[in-house]
């Protein structure tokens, strides 16, 4: 029997641990198509972790795109998180299947904000949607930001002594210090964990809409690191990459609101977070070193944290 499709050959290595679930996929598609009423209307497309199918529903014509993704306590709230936010602010969720994290969406344009010439208007755009979805209580049943923090600092023990540099250690082991601080109120929002520019998409029915959430319950100063290292050669051309990290960490703070002190401190965090992901990656080229670009928005945003 023909496949329905052929599975992006990307996935092969983001997902290099989920090959069962790869191989299965056109299966997995296909029974979504017989249970929703679709037909297929494109080629695959695909992300870091999910195959994104473009259909048409067939009892109304309705364009839609159906999101295929192995079930992870990352995206299990997926659906719940976009159910929750105005769908003036989020894609919509046409269907949804709970047990698999299986979706089915309504479709947008293939053009995001990083597809907007001018950073600063990409900025605005992206902290006006972030400061009417970090007003919304988190539902019953996401993934906790503290019990990410606290997982965290379980972890830091063990890894950070790995980092090469005295210095560097020095730095991440303030930033554990501050996370163990921020965790005793660890706030109560509903959280995207991965709002940057190209989960920001064109749409018909409004402008711009936020797609590809990783739901937490949580204080809206962790929303801020993906916005300052995404569009990373827009900072580096104003030819003062400090300044220019400042002022978009600036605009996204006027335009949401989000407590300074706190944004700060959460975005300390998020640095620590993704140093113990490098740290405890196998594969991962830094190997004993802070990623650059971290370093630098560390840099910017202390100069207490400069380091040689």
């Amino acid at each position: 029997m023909t496949a329905l499709f052929e599975v992006p050959a990307p996935l092969f290595k983001t997902l290099s641990d989920q090959l069962p679930w790869l191989d299965a996929a056109p299966t997995l598609a296909a029974e979504y198509l017989d249970r929703w009423n679709l037909r297929l209307d494109g080629k695959p497309l695909h992300g870091m972790a999910s195959i994104v199918l473009p259909v048409v529903r067939t009892a109304d014509a309705t364009p839609a795109m159906l999101k295929l993704q192995p079930f992870t306590d990352e995206n299990k709230g997926e659906a719940l998180g976009l159910k929750t936010w105005s769908t003036d602010d989020v894609v919509e969720v046409l269907d949804d299947d709970p047990a698999t994290a299986t979706i089915l969406l309504e479709r947008l344009e293939p053009r995001s904000l990083a597809d907007v010439p001018d950073d600063t208007e990409a900025t605005r755009i992206l902290a006006e949607l972030l400061a009417r979805l970090s007003v919304v209580p988190a539902p019953p049943g996401l993934r906790r930001l503290e019990d990410i923090v606290t997982e965290m600092l379980a972890d830091a023990t063990r890894l950070i002594p790995r980092l090469a540099d005295p210095d560097q250690q020095s730095l991440v082991r303030r930033y554990a210090a501050q996370a163990a601080e921020l965790v005793q109120d660890p706030g109560d929002r509903l959280l995207h964990w991965d709002l940057h520019y190209e989960n920001v998409l064109a749409a018909h029915r409004k402008p711009w809409l936020v797609i590809d959430p990783k739901p937490l319950a949580g204080d809206p100063g962790f929303e801020i690191l993906p916005v300052l290292h995404n569009r990373w050669d827009d900072l580096v051309a104003t030819g003062d990459l400090h300044r220019a990290i400042h002022r978009r960490f600036d605009l996204m703070l006027d335009v949401t609101g989000i407590d300074r002190e706190r944004a700060v401190g959460w975005t300390r965090v998020r640095i620590l977070q993704n140093v113990l992901w490098d740290l405890d990656d196998p594969e991962d080229e830094r190997e004993d070193k802070i990623d650059p670009h971290q370093l630098e928005i560390a840099r910017a945003l202390d100069p207490a944290d400069l380091i040689t």
